[in-house]
């Protein structure tokens, strides 16, 4: 099992930052990918960016440029750095881990942009 807890959600205006946090915990060896995602009331959730093994970074197009995905292994933790915020970016934000087929949810931040 992975425990995962985000943290550093909140409110901000148009064109600030946040970092989010996502502290790991359990078998985190067995880990291959760690990701965040995001979901609003009534859509779908999305990935908006993703870690591999092996230094592999993706990000979906919306978020190019603005985010950006980090991690520091001596602190079991794993970032999303936000900047450019939008009043689009405005949703509940999940941070994710996989080992092998199975795959982890923490509870989730909400982030919410101002215009």
């Amino acid at each position: 099992q992975v425990q995962l807890a985000e943290s550093g959600g909140g409110s901000v205006q148009a064109g600030g930052s946040l970092r989010l946090s996502c502290q790991v915990s359990g078998r985190i060896s067995e880990i291959n990918a760690m990701a965040w995602y995001r979901e609003a009331p009534g859509k779908q959730r999305e990935m908006v960016a993703e870690m591999r093994s092996g230094d592999y970074v993706h990000y979906r197009d919306s978020v190019k440029g603005r985010f950006t995905i980090s991690r520091d292994n001596t602190r079991n933790t794993v970032y999303l750095q936000m900047s450019g915020l939008e009043p689009g970016d405005t949703e509940g934000y999940y941070c994710s881990a996989r080992t092998g087929e199975n795959y982890f949810w923490g509870q989730g931040t909400q982030v919410t942009v101002s215009s």
